[in-house]
């Protein structure tokens, strides 16, 4: 595992509702790609990751819908991240997540149990919101500290850096910071031909088929109770089409992963 290199600490960096982030963007990159390692290291932990090399037809597709939303005009770190895709071979885990710096993990469970395109696009945009609005690393600086954050950043103890990146997989957010990549998954597929309220499709689903608290997704994510109602809103509130999309290539997605 790489150590984060040590950047020039510029400050604190106000996001999210008011939270506080020591982070820079360079380190948000390093630390996610920290984590990616850990992850691709390891597929008896995680699972293991499809080549794109070797299997390019699923990353075709999700390089596509992921795409359509970074391309929005709405994702703020549209050029500073690297928005490195990765697909995780595992049909039986309803998961994806997202690393600081934009590195995506989604699981083929996931996209084979959703029904439409919009759904998933509304999930993907729940994933980038997290790492665009820098949730990780502002919970990162919640949780360990301006002393310990500012001494890894300068320090770059090795011991230090793997238990934090470690600590990322297991990260919940605050339902603060739940809310507003929900309210950020609609702002950016508003700006698509996506339902702006796709990702309220996936919780209903949940919901519909007394999922509600099983799934691995919701494990670091908060209960969809009444996340249908809050994204439906939004949409409705800024004015955003809900409208199906005619999604011919979904099918064809999934097909790649059988």
């Amino acid at each position: 595992m790489r150590f984060i290199v040590p950047v020039a600490l510029m400050g604190l960096t106000a996001c999210g509702e008011g939270g506080i982030n020591l982070f820079t963007l360079e380190d948000d990159v390093a630390l996610g790609q920290q984590l990616s390692e850990e992850v691709n290291a390891n597929p008896d932990v995680y699972g293991p990751v499809i080549d794109p090399a070797t299997d390019p037809a699923p990353y075709d597709q999700l390089q596509r819908i992921t795409d359509e939303i970074l391309d929005s005009g709405m994702v703020e770190h549209r050029d500073d991240f690297v928005w490195a895709l990765h697909i995780i071979d595992d049909d039986e885990t309803l998961n994806a997540f997202a690393a600081p710096g934009g590195y995506i993990y989604v699981y083929s469970g996931l996209i084979e149990y959703l029904d439409s395109e919009d759904d998933f696009a509304g999930v993907m945009g729940h994933e980038i919101a997290h790492a665009d609005r820098r949730h990780s690393t502002e919970q990162l600086t919640k949780a360990y500290g301006v002393s310990v954050v500012a001494g890894l950043l300068f320090g770059g103890d090795p011991g230090v850096i793997a238990q934090v990146a470690s600590g990322l997989l297991s990260l919940s957010f605050s339902r603060a910071d739940e809310a507003e990549a929900d309210d950020f998954s609609v702002i950016y597929l508003c700006e698509t031909h996506y339902a702006a309220d796709g990702a309220a499709g996936f919780f209903q689903k949940l919901l519909d088929e007394g999922l509600g608290s099983g799934p691995e997704f919701l494990s670091t994510h908060p209960s969809p109770d009444n996340r249908v109602e809050d994204i439906e809103a939004a949409a409705v509130e800024l004015g955003c089409s809900t409208e199906p999309y005619a999604d011919a290539q979904w099918e064809a997605f999934q097909a790649t992963l059988q």
